[in-house]
């Protein structure tokens, strides 16, 4: 998901909205011998401070830099209440971070990746990779029963609780928020009852969670048998939940989102974010008109800024940091009432919280799933069983909960550190299969035309049945109408519960057109119609590679479709076998940037009755790099078909068509041996990184050199053709969109609007 689509959230995290103090905030602002005078009643004891954090989305941030400043100034918070973004910070501010520390971790995020909850390619599983190359519409549509399912948010948010896990680590086994290093409350919104919730124990990354989930934006958080989203709803500024911790003075950041005046009022998201601001505004107002004198209101000067704007930390920060010094006079002398040693001494209070020392973490004794996830236990149990034993590796869990979620069908898989009452520490795993699974639906889409006439279109669609068994069976279905219409299907068993060694029966029923060539001009097209079974095995390495063997019995037939029909229909009957290798580390297979991609295979037929059988061998390798804006993409394909006769056209590899001779006419060559190598280079367009309308764009050139030969011994780079391409791409919604136009070292000149796969 790009950023720019996160307006939806920002309907939710835009709801720290006040456009401006009551009269007893103002004072509690600009009072400052009144605020002074409030601390008379403390003669016998310091004061006990309390920090509330509003929610606010990205405009939160500037919550950090008004702690890098209480941090400056040494003042000690005895309690801390925050909602949404507000309560991530006062979380980990409450754990022990400091406020330069988070503010280097915010500044650390890739806020773009983190925002867009699909893995990167590198990270899916190995049958994904392949789902992606041959559907290319990423997003898969759950079935359940009769209807179609989407997800309850956009988000599910693996990636920032994986961030939030790992910094409240050294926190992990704290049940109790009272014994954080500074006592600390988080609010979420019951989303049945519409009931503000504060969280003062449990797990701390999934009430931080729980606190941030802005409907539709996230996905909604499961946490003591409720359903939980943003607390902002419901309680945006909590003051009154920070009185209730037992504090004197209240610390208040408003990093709230003010009302928008009308000439900004021109959109469906401005005013639908206007609608929910001036809702969320009464409970803020409401609690802002309980501040006393004696209270400290910081606001922040964000301006315009956007609550889902992730890209500005450092100006966010600073807004937050002037504005904590402006009230700099105020603080320091609530930092001094706070840390003299009498009155400290008196209260019976905490002593000033410190960033925990550095220690190393837990050995791990145990591992468990918890009751709901029972269904993944062999899975997980499998996973991360040989860290018993050893201390607690952040980076190795994080690095195997990736490749498992990676595999799609989870929409959590999350674990926390927690310790036994008789002092055993473990790991518990929490794994919750997608909501809108475990039936998934896939949509492909591929059109080509010359604007010569000649046209071809292809609609394919993948039905998935996930999770047949506890080892992860999977059966799919699909069906392609077009020029090349297709029937197929797989049942997938995997062997053990990691999915590494598999068999994978399977069906296919396929037509396709091939040229018909006379002394090497078009003159037809056949049709090759066939029928194919077989049982495959083989093993999946990590997510980046496999190797899968198999035998095949094929039946056809190939006819004249168009051209010389004196040419006789020839029916064939094969038994194979064969054995393919697949390596992709690509970062995509529409416009990819970095990484490498190889297939290697070999077929053996058997002659069988009708035709002869034939020997088939391909390879396709494609490698990008890139810098800045630019990249390169080297590209080799090539095929031999060793046997069979001159009418097996079947076996034949067709070439020409947009990357394939871009100057000829699409599929308009085919022989028995082929090779083609490419050079294309791209340059992102547009601004921002967002290419054109929102979506990445790119402008190429390719450099093409290839053919198609009868006999082995004609191949070489003399018989072959030059073809060069300029292109105009962009990576749409449903698929890879180009305009094209290639040039043949022949004279010939082919124009394309071209949508689908392309590498």
């Amino acid at each position: 998901m790009r950023l720019t689509a996160l307006f939806l959230g920002g309907l939710l995290l835009a709801g720290a909205a006040y456009a401006g103090a009551p009269p007893a905030a103002e004072a509690a602002a600009n009072d400052t011998p009144a605020a002074d005078s409030q601390f008379a009643h403390h003669q016998n004891r310091r004061p006990r401070i309390g920090l509330v954090l509003s929610g606010g989305g990205a405009r939160g941030m500037a919550h950090a830099g008004v702690l890098e400043v209480l941090d400056e100034l040494h003042l000690h918070v005895d309690a801390i209440a925050g909602t949404s973004m507000g309560a991530v910070i006062g979380g980990l501010y409450a754990s022990g971070m400091s406020g330069r520390d988070i503010e280097r971790l915010l500044a650390s995020v890739d806020w773009q990746d983190a925002f867009r909850d699909r893995p990167p390619r590198a990270e899916l599983g190995f049958r994904r990779k392949q789902e992606e190359h041959d559907f290319l519409v990423n997003f898969p549509l759950g079935v359940q029963g009769r209807k179609l399912q989407i997800p309850a948010g956009l988000v599910q948010g693996e990636k920032l609780t994986e961030l939030i896990r790992r910094a409240t680590l050294p926190v992990a086994t704290v049940t109790n928020f009272d014994q954080l290093p500074i006592p600390f409350r988080a609010v979420a919104t019951d989303l049945e009852t519409g009931a503000n919730v504060v969280m003062d124990s449990g797990d701390l990354t999934t009430a931080l969670r729980a606190s941030m989930s802005a409907p539709g934006l996230f996905a909604p958080v499961e946490r003591d048998g409720r359903l939980l989203v943003d607390g902002g709803l419901t309680e945006n500024l909590p003051i009154d939940v920070a009185r209730s911790l037992g504090v004197d003075v209240l610390i208040v950041v408003d990093a709230g989102f003010p009302l928008q005046t009308r000439d900004h009022l021109n959109s469906l998201t401005s005013v639908s974010n206007q609608a929910l601001a001036i809702l969320v505004r009464r409970d803020v107002e409401r609690q802002l008109g309980t501040l006393a004198p004696s209270d400290v209101l910081v606001e922040p000067a964000l301006g315009q800024r956007t609550s889902y704007d992730f890209n500005g930390v450092a100006a966010a920060v600073a807004a937050g940091v002037t504005a904590a010094r402006e009230l700099q006079p105020r603080l320091a002398t609530l930092a001094a009432a706070a840390q003299a040693p009498q009155e400290h001494a008196a209260s019976g209070g905490n002593t000033p919280a410190a960033a925990p020392v550095a220690a190393p973490l837990p050995t791990v004794q145990f591992i468990s799933v918890d009751p709901d996830s029972h269904r993944y236990e062999r899975l997980l149990n499998a996973a991360f069983a040989d860290q018993l034993a050893k201390p607690v590796d952040p980076d190795e869990i994080a690095r195997r909960i990736k490749a498992l979620y990676g595999q799609g069908n989870l929409e959590l898989l999350d674990y926390r550190v927690t310790r036994t009452p008789q002092g055993a520490t473990g790991l518990v795993f929490t794994a919750r299969r997608n909501s809108w699974g475990p039936n998934y639906l896939r949509l492909g889409l591929s059109l080509e035309d010359d604007f010569a006439g000649d046209s071809t279109f292809n609609a394919a669609g993948r039905i998935s049945f996930t999770e047949l068994n506890p080892l992860g069976a999977e059966a799919v279905l699909d069906l392609q109408v077009g020029a090349s219409p297709r029937v197929a299907a797989e049942f997938y068993q995997p062997l053990s519960p990691l999915q590494r060694y598999f068999i994978a029966p399977h069906l296919q029923a396929e037509a396709h057109n091939v040229p018909q060539l006379l002394g090497g001009q078009t003159i037809g097209e056949f049709r090759v119609r066939s029928f194919e079974y077989g049982l495959d095995v083989g093993r999946e390495f990590g997510n980046w590679g496999e190797l899968r063997g198999g035998v095949l019995d094929t039946r056809g037939t190939t006819a004249v479709r168009l051209g010389d029909f004196a040419v006789p229909e020839v029916s064939f009957h094969t038994h194979a076998g064969f054995v393919r290798f697949n390596y992709d580390r690509l970062d995509s297979t529409t416009f990819p940037r970095s990484g490498e991609a190889l297939t290697l295979a070999l077929r053996a037929e058997d002659s069988g009755r009708g035709a002869a059988g034939s020997d088939l061998f391909t390879f396709d390798w494609r490698a990008a790099w890139s810098r800045g804006k630019n990249t390169a993409v080297a590209w080799l394909s090539g095929g031999s078909t060793v046997g069979g006769s001159d009418t097996n056209v079947r076996a034949y590899f067709p070439l020409g068509g947009f990357l394939n001779l871009s100057g000829t006419t699409a599929q308009s060559l085919a022989g028995p041996h082929y090779a083609i190598a490419r050079l294309l280079y791209l340059r992102s367009v547009g601004h921002g990184g967002e290419g054109v309308l929102n979506v990445p764009a790119y402008a190429g050139i390719s450099y093409e050199l290839g053919n198609v030969w009868t006999s082995r011994s004609e191949i070489s780079v003399g018989t072959a053709r030059n073809d060069v391409s300029l292109f105009f791409g962009a990576d749409t919604y449903i698929g890879p969109a180009y305009l094209a136009v290639g040039y043949d070292e022949g004279g010939t000149t082919a124009f394309y609007l071209f949508l689908g796969r392309s590498f």
